[in-house]
Formats: C-alpha cells, sequence, structure tokens
C-alpha cells in the first residue's frame, strides 16, 4: 500500500466519492478474507482536527483501520492508474522491483512463499504472482481488500493486524510492505520482530516507509514545502481527531536512526538502505510528493533487510 495525502497541519479534506466503486462481494464466492468488515458507510460529519500528541498501540491501529475502511475506495479512484493493478511500486517516486530487484531478481522469485504486509488492493501481491511466486497479501483494512477482490486473482487475502501476524513461525521465504503498517505503528519493533518470525532462516524483508527528514517539512508538493518547519527529532505522532478527541487516523515518526535501531532491535540484519531519486518520467503529484521536491530531498526510505 502506497502512502495517504499527510496534510498537516491543514485538516484531511473530505473524501469526494459519492458511491463506491466496487460492489460488496460475497466473499464466499469471490475469495477468502478473513477478518471482521469495517463500516463504510457514508456518514456527513465535521472535518477531523489534525494534530501532534501521544497515541499509543490500540489508538492508532483501531483509528487507522477506520481511516482505509472509510478512504479505500477514494484512494483506489486517485491512486489506482499510478499504481497498476498488478505492478510492484515502492512509493510516489515510481521505483518498480522490476528494476530495483530489491527482493531479488525475478527469475528467483518463482517458488517463492511471499508475505505483503499492507497490501491495499494487492498490486504487488499480483506482481510477485506472475513471476511465479506464491504471494499472500495482508492488511488491517477490509475494504482495500475488497479492492483486491475487485480486481481479481486468486492471491490469499487476509485482514490483520500486522503487530500480530496469524501465521505459523517460519512460514515465508520472503515479506515486503510498500509503505504498509510501519509509518502506522505505535510499536514498529513489534512489527520488525512479528516478521522475523514468520520468516524462515535467510529470509528477506523489504519496507518502504515515508523518508524521515520529510517530517521537518511542511507536507506541501510546491515551495512552501522547502522551507523546514519543525523539529526533525520530534517523534510526537500526528493525530486526526474526531470533535470528541478520539483519534481518526494515526502516523508515527521514527528518525533515519530510530529505523535502523528498530531494524536490529527485532535481530534483523541492515543489507541496505534505499533512497529513490525523482525520475525525470514521473511529472506527477502525490499530497506533498511532486518533482519539484523529489528533484532536492529524499521522499521515500526503502530498509532491506535479512534473518540470520
Amino acid at each position: 500500500m502506497s502512502p495517504p495525502e499527510r496534510v498537516a497541519p491543514r485538516r484531511l479534506r473530505k473524501s469526494t466519492t459519492r458511491e463506491p466503486i466496487i460492489q460488496e462481494p460475497d466473499v464466499h464466492e469471490s475469495g477468502e478474507v478473513h477478518g471482521t468488515p469495517g463500516s463504510v458507510e457514508a456518514t456527513e460529519a465535521a472535518e477531523p482536527e489534525a494534530t501532534r500528541r501521544a497515541a499509543g498501540v490500540t489508538e492508532s491501529s483501531r483509528a487507522n483501520r477506520g481511516w482505509w475502511d472509510r478512504n479505500a475506495d477514494e484512494y483506489q479512484i486517485e491512486h489506482g492508474t499510478f499504481l497498476g493493478d498488478d505492478r510492484f511500486v515502492w512509493g510516489p517516486e515510481g521505483l518498480d522491483e522490476v528494476e530495483a530487484e530489491l527482493l531479488g531478481p525475478p527469475e528467483e522469485l518463482k517458488g517463492k512463499d511471499v508475505l505483503e504486509i499492507g497490501a491495499g488492493a494487492a498490486q504487488c501481491s499480483r506482481w510477485l504472482a506472475a513471476q511465479g511466486a506464491r504471494p499472500v497479501a495482508l492488511d488491517l483494512s477490509h475494504r482495500q481488500l475488497q479492492h483486491a477482490l475487485r480486481i481479481g486473482g486468486s492471491i490469499p487475502l487476509v485482514c490483520a493486524d500486522a503487530g500480530d501476524l496469524p501465521f505459523a513461525d517460519a512460514s515465508f521465504d520472503l515479506a515486503c510492505s510498500a509503505y504498509g503498517a510501519l509509518p502506522f505503528v505505535a510499536d514498529p519493533v513489534q512489527v520488525l520482530r512479528e516478521v522475523r518470525r514468520v520468516l524462515r532462516p535467510g529470509g528477506r524483508f523489504v519496507f518502504s516507509v515515508t523518508h524521515p527528514i520529510r517530517w521537518a517539512f511542511p507536507d506541501e508538493p510546491g515551495p512552501e514545502g522547502l522551507s523546514v518547519s519543525g523539529s526533525y527529532f520530534d517523534r510526537t505522532p500526528y493525530v486526526e481527531q474526531d470533535e470528541e478527541g478520539q483519534a481518526v487516523y494515526v502516523e508515527h515518526h521514527r528518525t533515519i536512526g530510530d529505523r535502523v535501531r528498530d531494524v536490529v532491535a527485532a535481530d534483523f540484519r541492515l543489507v541496505d538502505l534505499v533512497e529513490p531519486e525523482w525520475p525525470t518520467w514521473n511529472t506527477s503529484e502525490w499530497g506533498g510528493w511532486s518533482p519539484l521536491r523529489g528533484n532536492l530531498i529524499p521522499g521515500t526510505a526503502i530498509f532491506v533487510c535479512e534473518r540470520d
């Protein structure tokens, strides 16, 4: 799942989607989706207030499950063309796994068991399946996985929290996450430890997140987004909350050093840290990501980790 549009310090704009772009499927006929569906009914409510405050594991998980269930339709309408149905894109820069080969050469993926975390509509898993791998697509949001059913394919879909993976030890050869889970969880080490647990010895986990330096700048694609407006070292979560102070969206900031220490604390070995440059062909904007900013500061950080 690529990133949503974090719009601090502005308020999150309301969804413009009037009708869902999918029909509610009969999961017994369309595919297997494990978990409890979230509510996707359109409701008129005041726009959430953007703030910076503490947010724990339970609150973050509950808020983000609800946010993605409510916004999955609009997200797929706005970004589905860029993401494609069966591409593996690591972030808004458009770095494609076909060229990056961060999971390994495509010809070596055949027969590998792969877990995609924060899969969204399972675009990356669909690409992996086309290479002969055996992917499983996991996401916190039931509505996002319904979009995976809409697009189609025979990929197993699992609705679960990344901090409590419903798989046996050593179930997978590889794991990947394109902006999934880790930017949104209060305890990233718990997620990393869970991923390590389900990986086989020698397994690789590759994940992308918003580049930490981005947190020091306004989330704007134009010139106003090029001046530092906050401390890079302020780890206070970004929270959008309703009128009663209940979080409806949470994003957590970690510095580069924090991310490295998290990887080490989970007993992974960090083998590469990729900071994709903005390519000349990409003229699109995605929230605060843009060619203007991308040519000056990094927007994405990709961590390549291995289990010894």
